[in-house]
């Protein structure tokens, strides 16, 4: 599997924290050049949740990228979406054989032991983090920084996607060390404390990005 240099992570409650639908979000990455997103949805699933995760999947197909969902194999499956596990979720063999063999997978590690291991199980990438302080995960696992990442990246052959805290002002920084792409949520988002976003904002905020990693 080829990453693109950036991947957008529709984090719900951080997009509901400004008052941003996912589908909004969705439709302005995609505009602004994302070739992937991951849908990430820690709450209840319910009819609303689903449907709006069904328009996000018909619009990463209209534009020709992948959509991931975060955790859960059967909303995947139902929405014919790859599936990104972690330490504690279904295992990748049992998410693997579920999705089926051409499904796009990924699975999260936090530090040397699980990413070697990760090298060996059936999913396409693997992610690292956090790479930096991150408030959009409860209770994270410790901060892993740049100088590690660049130790680790030897231990796994499959792309890496740095994840964690991952800012303009930081991503060139983490490319470099070795990761084959940076996963953005609150960076690809106007500050809590800003005016409200809009369609177009959130389109320039990825074009931005992707004009930024041409650098790195």
């Amino acid at each position: 599997m080829r990453l693109p240099r950036v991947y957008p992570i529709l984090d719900t409650e951080s997009l509901q924290q400004r008052g941003i639908a996912p589908e909004m979000a969705a439709a302005a990455f995609l505009e602004g050049g994302a070739t992937i997103l991951q849908i990430r949805h820690k709450q209840h699933w319910d009819r609303a949740t689903f449907a709006m995760a069904r328009t996000v999947a018909k619009l990463c197909r209209e534009a020709g990228a992948t959509l991931i969902v975060n955790d859960r194999a059967d909303i995947a499956m139902l929405l014919e979406a790859g599936l990104h596990v972690g330490q504690d979720d279904l295992s990748p063999r049992d998410g693997r054989t579920l999705m089926g063999t051409y499904a796009p997978m990924g699975y999260s590690s936090h530090n040397a032991r699980q990413l070697s291991e990760a090298g060996g199980e059936p999913v396409d990438y693997v992610a690292l983090g956090p790479i930096f302080v991150t408030a959009s995960k409860q209770n994270p696992d410790p901060v892993t920084g740049v100088a590690e990442l660049r130790r680790l990246r030897a231990l796994v052959e499959k792309p890496l996607v740095a994840i964690g805290g991952i800012t303009q002002e930081n991503a060139v920084e983490v490319l470099r060390a070795g990761a084959d792409s940076v996963a953005v949520i609150a960076g690809l988002l106007p500050p809590l404390e800003g005016g409200p976003a809009t369609a177009q904002s959130l389109r320039e905020r990825m074009e931005q990005w992707q004009q930024l990693v041409k650098t790195a």
